[in-house]
C-alpha cells in the first residue's frame, strides 16, 4: 500500500503557511518550530517598522476548511480549547495565543490563552471585529508581551498611529461686557425677573453687589434689577484674564450661564449632574439632529426611546445625549471642555429614578469612535447658530454671545486599541444612533 498524506496533514500545513504569511504582512517575524512540537506551532517576534524588539509570542494555529464555528453569527463565535492543550500552555513563560484560520473564507482570528486555573476558561468567545488578525491587531499583540506585574508597565507604541480630537472647543466672546451695581441678591433678582410679564433671562452672574453680563442690562429685562444710571461697559479681557483666579472663576460661571441661555430652546440643564441635555419635543418621542459632517450629511438620534424587552409596547426609559461643560482658561484663550454623557428620563420629561445603572450600561458600549462622533455632533450643534457649521436646519440667532471653534486635532504615535476602552458588551437594543455618531475626520 502506497503512502498518503492525509487531509488533516495538508490542512495543518496550509494553516501554518497562511498564518506565517499573515504575520509577515503585519510586520512580525514568524518562526515555525520543529516537528517535535506538542502544542506550539511557531514563535512570533514583535517588530516595529522592521526593527526586532525581542518580544516573543507563542502561537498555536488551528485550521479548518469551511465548517462554521460553534454559536457563530455575524458578530462572533465560541471556541472550546482542549483540556490537555490548556494544561500545556498555562505554565508557559511566553504569552500564548491561538490563531483560528478558515480556508473557505480566508479569515484569521486570534485570542490570548488565559493564564488562570479555571476550567471555564476553555470556552473562548471571539469577536469577529475586535479579534481579527490584521494590521489593527498590532498594538494589542505587542501589549500582551509586556509583564503586567509590579507597580506599572509600559506598552510600546507600534503601527501608523492616528489623529485624535481633543475635547476642547475654543471660545470667542464679545469684546465688550457690562457691569452694573445692584441692591438685590442673586436669589431675589431671580424672583423679581420671574414675576415680570416679560420672559426672564439669566445670562448674567452676580459678584458681591455687581452684575456681570454681555448684554446691556438697560436694554433687557435685567433693567429691573440694576442701578440704570451706573451701568458701565468695560473690556471683556479685563475680567476674562484677570490675575485673580476667583475673578476668572466668576467669568467661567458667566460663560456657562450664557451658554444655557443661548441654547435654552434645545438644551435643558440637569443641576444634579451639572450637564446640558437635548430636550424631548414630545412625550415618549425620539428626536434627531441633522447636520453636515466633515464628509457627508449625517443625522443622529439625540433623544432615543428604549422599549421594554418583555413588553415592546411599553417604554422602558428615554435616553438623551448630554455633555458636562467646563470652561477653562489656558494661556490667553478660553476653551469649552466637552465631556459627552447621557441623561435619562422616564418619558422625555420626568427624570429617571435610577439613572446610574442605565448610564453605566451605556458607557460600557462607548468606544473611541462613538466618543469622537459625539464630540463632533456637539461641535456641529454649538456652531449651527453662528454660521460656522453647515447645519441643514439652522436658524439665525441675533443674540449669539458665544462662538465655538473646531476642536484641536493631535497626532498619536499609535492607534488606541479598542479594548482599552473597556469590555465589549452586548448590543443595546434601545439605541439606533450609533451609525450616525461614528465619524472620522
Amino acid at each position: 500500500m502506497s503512502k498518503k498524506i492525509t487531509d488533516n496533514q495538508l490542512l495543518g500545513e496550509i494553516g501554518e503557511t497562511a498564518a506565517r504569511l499573515r504575520f509577515l504582512k503585519i510586520g512580525f517575524q514568524f518562526d515555525v518550530r520543529s516537528r517535535l512540537e506538542a502544542g506550539v506551532d511557531a514563535i512570533v517576534e514583535v517588530m516595529d517598522n522592521g526593527v526586532p524588539l525581542a518580544q516573543m509570542i507563542a502561537v498555536q494555529v488551528k485550521a479548518r476548511h469551511g465548517n462554521a464555528y460553534a454559536s457563530e453569527d455575524e458578530n462572533g463565535f465560541t471556541y472550546i480549547v482542549r483540556s490537555e492543550d490548556l494544561e500545556y500552555w498555562r505554565p508557559s513563560n511566553l504569552p500564548v495565543i491561538i490563531v483560528l484560520y478558515r480556508d473557505s473564507d480566508e479569515t484569521f482570528f486570534w485570542k490570548e490563552i488565559p493564564r488562570g486555573s479555571d476550567d471555564s476558561e476553555r470556552r473562548l468567545r471571539f469577536d469577529k471585529k475586535l479579534d481579527c488578525l490584521d494590521a489593527d491587531a498590532v498594538d494589542r499583540l505587542a501589549a500582551i508581551t509586556v509583564p503586567k506585574a509590579g507597580f506599572g508597565y509600559y506598552i510600546p507604541p507600534l503601527g501608523r498611529g492616528e489623529n485624535a480630537l481633543v475635547n476642547m472647543l475654543p471660545v470667542t466672546f464679545p469684546p465688550e461686557m457690562y457691569v452694573a451695581p445692584t441692591t438685590h441678591s442673586a436669589k431675589d433678582a431671580g424672583r423679581i425677573l420671574l414675576d415680570l410679564d416679560e420672559p426672564a433671562r439669566f445670562d448674567w452672574v452676580m459678584k458681591s453687589d455687581t452684575l456681570w453680563s454681555f448684554q446691556d442690562p438697560r436694554k433687557t429685562v435685567c433693567r429691573e434689577i440694576v442701578e440704570l444710571d451706573q451701568v458701565e461697559a468695560i473690556d471683556t479681557r479685563h475680567l476674562a484674564f484677570h490675575e485673580d483666579v476667583h475673578e476668572r472663576n466668576v467669568f467661567a460661571h458667566l460663560l456657562r450661564r450664557v451658554l444655557g441661555h443661548q441654547f435654552y430652546k434645545d438644551l435643558g440643564w440637569d443641576k444634579d449632574r451639572g450637564q446640558f441635555y437635548f430636550k424631548a419635543l414630545a412625550a415618549n418621542a425620539s428626536r434627531s439632529f441633522s447636520y453636515k459632517s466633515s464628509k457627508q450629511k449625517a443625522s443622529s438620534a439625540v433623544v432615543n426611546v428604549a422599549m421594554q424587552k418583555a413588553d415592546p409596547t411599553r417604554v422602558s426609559f428615554v435616553r438623551h445625549h448630554s455633555f458636562i461643560p467646563r470652561f477653562e482658561n489656558l494661556m490667553d484663550e478660553w476653551f469649552l471642555v466637552v465631556n459627552p454623557n447621557y441623561y435619562f428620563t422616564t418619558n422625555g420629561f420626568q427624570p429617571h429614578s435610577y439613572p446610574a445603572e442605565l448610564l453605566a450600561g451605556k458607557k460600557r458600549l462607548d468606544n473611541s469612535a462613538s466618543l469622537r462622533g459625539q464630540l463632533i455632533l456637539w461641535h456641529r450643534f454649538l456652531t449651527r447658530q453662528d454660521g460656522s457649521a453647515d447645519d441643514l436646519f439652522a436658524e439665525p440667532n441675533l443674540e449669539v454671545q458665544l462662538k465655538f471653534g473646531e476642536p484641536p486635532e493631535v497626532h498619536l504615535a499609535t492607534k488606541v486599541p479598542e479594548d482599552a476602552w473597556g469590555t465589549k458588551k452586548a448590543k443595546d437594543n434601545g439605541d439606533d444612533s450609533t451609525q450616525a455618531e461614528i465619524e472620522f475626520l
